[in-house]
């Protein structure tokens, strides 16, 4: 049987798991350490770096590189599948969490680093150099690139950043057992304990997969003072809602958005000075952000109101409401208004691709600018944008 073909296929799978990993590692420091460009700077370098050490290191494995390989691929599985519950709960519960980020991305850096160079050294008798580079080269990019589709598109948002990982863990080490049979004639220590210690860890994933929930809860739980009632992951953010002796609290990506105790203040203060400026009887009004409603509520208030357009990027928050009882008591229920329609889109690119009837008031509830992706919805281009969409004066 000509096994070279798989053990291609081992690159492409191998590809596919270390960049998970890294990608992992940058959105979970991005999420609860916040500046995503220096996070992700930092992330990719570290394990660029670390791969490169990886791959000097390989050069000092003289024998047994089979049985190196496929304890290897353990390695990476234990380490990068249980990476993001280890992240979520060093952070809740360590004061060091740079280090520990830093120092297990720079530790899957390094044995990703010494799986291509083995098995390149393992295929070098089976084609000349010229096409075992390309080859491996090639299956090596094609399994990047599948995971840097995955991984926004399916992965964050169907199964959240801690079964991801699990499951890539649960991969890697279904790798290490498939090398055990492709790599048969080239193992020299016992291959069926090999296979047990595989089939253990498999299992010891599996069990934190399915325990996924659990674990992520754990670690929220330290990391806010009041009881988590509401956690979803969407395509976007994550959105927790907290209970406390103050009353509700909102979070998105781990930045507090209101606190039902006082949010009055602010959505009062935000609303009525732009009604008062306006003078009588506004008929059109625009809400960018705001998907909880509050901004919304305010100014369902006004009999004038004909109707409110409020755009959001997030179908998930803007849904809240329906799901979620306490928030659509908050809001006063203003998401069923007839008056009320909502868009999911980008603020910036839907008045820059929308010809509309001019507004007469508009209202801009975003979150803080902590991120680069926000800063946009600060910017003059936008501001002047905006003001292209509402009536003259």
């Amino acid at each position: 049987m000509n096994r070279t073909p798989l053990l291609f296929l081992n690159v492409f799978v191998i590809a596919t798991c270390g960049l998970i990993y890294e990608l992992l590692a940058g959105t979970l420091a991005s999420y609860v350490l916040g500046d995503s460009v220096t996070q992700f700077s930092l992330i990719i370098g570290i394990y660029l770096f670390a791969m490169g050490v990886g791959s000097w290191l390989s050069s000092f494995i003289e024998k047994h590189i089979a049985e190196k390989f496929v304890d290897i691929e353990f390695a990476v599985a234990i380490l990068g599948g249980f990476s993001a519950p280890l992240l979520f709960l060093s952070f809740a519960k360590l004061s060091y969490f740079s280090v520990i980020l830093y120092g297990l991305v720079f530790g899957i850096g390094t044995l990703v680093g010494l799986e291509i160079p083995l098995l390149m050294r393992i295929l070098q008798d089976k084609l000349d150099f010229k096409d075992l580079v390309s080859r491996v080269l090639a299956f090596d990019y094609i399994g990047a690139l599948v995971a840097s589709l995955l991984f926004p598109l399916f992965l964050v948002p169907k199964l959240g950043l801690v079964r991801t990982s699990l499951l890539f863990g649960i991969l890697n080490a279904a790798v290490g057992i498939w090398g055990t049979w492709l790599l048969l004639p080239l193992i020299k220590k016992n291959v069926t304990l090999m296979r047990v210690k595989g089939f253990v860890i498999i299992v010891l994933l599996v069990i934190a997969f399915i325990k996924a929930n659990s674990l992520t809860s754990l670690a929220e739980d330290a990391l806010f003072t009041d009881d988590i009632i509401y956690a979803k992951s969407s395509n976007y953010q994550r959105i927790i809602v907290t209970k406390g002796k103050t009353g509700y609290a909102l979070f998105l990506n781990g930045n507090l958005q209101f606190n039902s105790f006082d949010e009055y203040r602010y959505h009062e203060a935000l609303v009525h000075p732009a009604f008062a400026a306006y003078g009588e009887n506004p008929k059109r009004v625009l809400i960018l952000g705001g998907g909880d409603g509050l901004a919304m509520r305010e100014v369902l208030k006004y009999p004038s109101v004909e109707s409110v357009t409020l755009v959001d990027l997030d179908p998930e928050m803007t849904g809240l409401s329906s799901k979620f009882a306490p928030l659509a008591e908050l809001n006063s229920h203003s998401f069923e208004d007839s008056r009320v329609s909502v868009v999911n889109a980008d603020a910036y690119v839907w008045l820059d691709n929308n010809e509309i009837e001019p507004f007469d008031i508009a209202i801009v509830d975003f979150p803080d600018p902590n991120n680069f992706a926000l800063g946009k919805l600060y910017t003059t281009r936008f501001y002047n944008l905006l003001k292209s969409k509402l009536k003259p004066n």
